[in-house]
């Protein structure tokens, strides 16, 4: 009989034994998530670790520099600009220092927005820009709306050329966004004396005007640089040395005397004055160096105060402006005449009636001289004579006569603006115009153009370029025209300032003086000679036995009292020439005692000044 083995009894097979990946997924399936968040940890720990890695060792040195260069600085070391001295050393330009006073707009703004905030909290009983305001003595309004409306800016300039007392003030407050930076401020010690001729520079100290622009580069300097250490708020916390020093500009030594430039600028501003007269220039030349020991503009204006300057006044009239230079250019004509060899000092012109035609035009006289010598075309002034001398020697020569004594050219001192004058080929002249330039007109010519010629005149013909700077050395020179000519010349001027001529008021006691005046007739605005506006100019030598200072005034439109030379600009000669004589203890040549009689061998080289006196018809 079979056995039958109950179904509960029967024996069941043995579990299938399982693999360590079927166990970790038993296991991952009750806690996946866990699992996934760790990893994600794990992950991030890695990249942070790779992150700090790459900062602190490959890129190190980018962020060590990026570091540095929100907190250190080069700063600007601005250079001292140099001193414009006179021939002695006194100054006439000097560099003050001073401050600027900065703002950072934005610093500002984020300031105030963040006032009580931990990293503030120092700040918290402070307020920079009422502060600043109070030091600078600005209402504190406008300083706040400065800041608003510039707050995207970093940098905004409060004031300029701040005063020592006032920035160190500022400097100890410490406010936060508040700078300062160091600059200079250019002070004139002679201020009006000396402004058309030194000029002037801007707030930046740049040169604008006068010799101030002309030297700009020699004067200035290089700048240097500085590396500094800023905190947070922009406070300067340490100085991290000099990378490059600062390199000061050379100073500028002029020719110019400052006592003759007090003399000549008082003595034509007492004249202008006096008369009235729209204004006037002069040029005191020394004969033998070509140096201009002083040179003035009539107004003028006070560099020191530029709230008040006005651009017309900021004209050196001596050297941008021309005019027509009348009988002051007859003894040019009369060293043509000598150098020609048909005129002798003797030889002689019939200038009756007082009136002559040439080309159709009708050229007068004060009043009939009748027959003249050379002398006596020059004591008299005679317009007349002039013209038959120009008539005879025809219009080349007088143009080579002109353009050998530098009419025409620029003298070359380097002062921006100057003007070389006017004076045509002399195949443009027509036959009255040749006649016209014989006695100052149809040219034009600058008071410093005028003063070199006659200084060349004084000079035995021997032409110096002139100078505004002080020179070392001997000038070289050139010979215009020959030496005996000009001392003859030279010698005829002194008649001039005689009684009988037409300036005795140019006379100084105790010298010999020599000189011309000249009157020309202004253009009016319709292009023709006005009959009431005139140019009025004295040239003169001193002392003429010995010349060694010429001097040139011209004052134009004088309307007080007479407007002849001799009447307005021969006086002012005599205050500055008497007064230059002195200080320069040149020895008086005309002594009661000792008479001396000027002859063309004893005129040796000097400077001179040119002068001239012109009627109403021209002369």
């Amino acid at each position: 009989m079979s056995r039958v083995i109950h179904p509960a009894n029967q024996r069941r097979p043995a579990p299938m034994e399982k693999g360590a990946l079927w166990r970790f997924l038993d296991w991952f399936g009750g806690c996946w998530r866990t699992v996934i968040v760790l990893g994600l940890f794990g992950v991030l720990a890695l990249i942070l670790v790779g992150r700090a890695v790459q900062l602190q060792v490959s890129e190190q040195g980018f962020y060590v520099q990026q570091g540095g260069d929100r907190q250190q600085r080069l700063q600007v070391i601005p250079a001292h600009r140099g001193m414009i001295t006179d021939r002695n050393g006194d100054p006439l330009a000097i560099s003050v220092p001073m401050a600027a006073v900065w703002v950072n707009p934005t610093e500002l703004t984020r300031f105030y927005a963040a006032r009580n905030t931990a990293s503030a909290r120092k700040y918290v009983d402070q307020d920079p820009i009422k502060t600043l305001a109070s030091l600078l003595k600005i209402p504190d309004a406008s300083l706040r709306s400065l800041v608003a409306d510039n707050r995207s800016k970093q940098f905004i300039y409060v004031q300029r050329q701040v005063r020592p007392s006032v920035a160190a003030a500022i400097r100890a407050a410490r406010l936060p966004g508040v700078g300062l930076q160091r600059e200079y401020q250019r002070f004139y010690p002679t201020g009006d004396v000396t402004a058309s001729l030194v000029g002037f520079t801007n707030i930046d100290d740049q040169g604008q005007a006068g010799l101030e622009a002309s030297y700009n580069n020699y004067l200035a300097g290089v700048a240097g640089r500085r590396l500094i250490l800023k905190d947070a708020y922009g406070h300067e916390v340490d100085d991290l040395g000099v990378q490059k020093e600062a390199q000061p500009g050379h100073d500028l030594v002029l020719s110019i005397d400052k006592r003759l430039q007090y003399l000549t600028y008082s003595e034509l501003a007492r004249g202008v004055a006096a008369h009235q007269a729209e204004y006037g220039s002069a040029v005191l030349m020394n004969v033998v160096t070509g140096e201009v020991l002083a040179m003035a503009t009539v107004p003028s204006f006070n560099p020191n105060n530029r709230a008040t300057m006005q651009p017309a006044l900021t004209r050196n009239r001596a050297l941008v402006d021309q005019f027509e230079p009348g009988s002051s250019m007859k003894p040019f004509t009369i060293t043509a005449a000598l150098e020609s060899g048909r005129w002798q000092p003797d030889s002689t012109v019939n200038t009756a009636p007082g009136w002559v035609r040439i080309g159709g035009y009708t050229i007068r006289d004060h009043r009939n001289y009748g027959v003249l010598d050379l002398r006596g075309i020059l004591e008299k002034s005679s317009n007349v004579g002039a013209s038959h001398i120009g008539e005879d020697l025809g219009a080349e020569a007088l143009w080579k006569n002109m353009r050998a004594f530098g009419f025409g050219q620029e003298t070359g001192v380097g002062f921006p603006g100057e003007v070389a004058g006017r004076l045509e080929n002399w195949r443009q002249w027509s036959v009255s115009g040749t006649a016209a330039h014989s006695y100052g007109y149809g040219l034009s010519v600058t008071t410093l153009q005028l003063a070199a010629a006659y200084a060349a005149l004084a000079n035995h013909g021997r032409y110096i370029h002139p100078s505004l700077l002080k020179r070392d050395a001997p000038p070289s020179y050139v010979q215009v025209a020959p030496a005996k000519d000009c001392d003859e010349v030279v010698s005829m001027l002194q008649s001039v300032v005689s009684p009988q001529g037409t300036a005795p008021k140019a006379r100084i006691a105790g010298f010999q003086i020599a000189g011309k005046t000249g009157t020309s007739r202004m253009i009016g605005p319709d292009g023709a000679y006005s009959k009431d506006n005139y140019n009025t100019v004295f040239a003169g030598i001193a002392p003429a036995s010995d010349p060694r200072l010429v001097l040139v005034v011209v004052v134009t439109d004088p309307q007080q009292g007479s407007y002849y030379a001799g009447d307005v600009a021969a006086p002012i000669f005599h205050g500055i020439m008497s007064g230059a004589l002195r200080m320069l203890n040149i020895r008086p040549d005309n002594l009661p005692n000792e008479p001396a009689q000027v002859t063309a061998a004893s005129v040796p080289p000097s400077s001179t000044t040119a002068t001239g006196k012109k009627r109403a018809g021209g002369a």
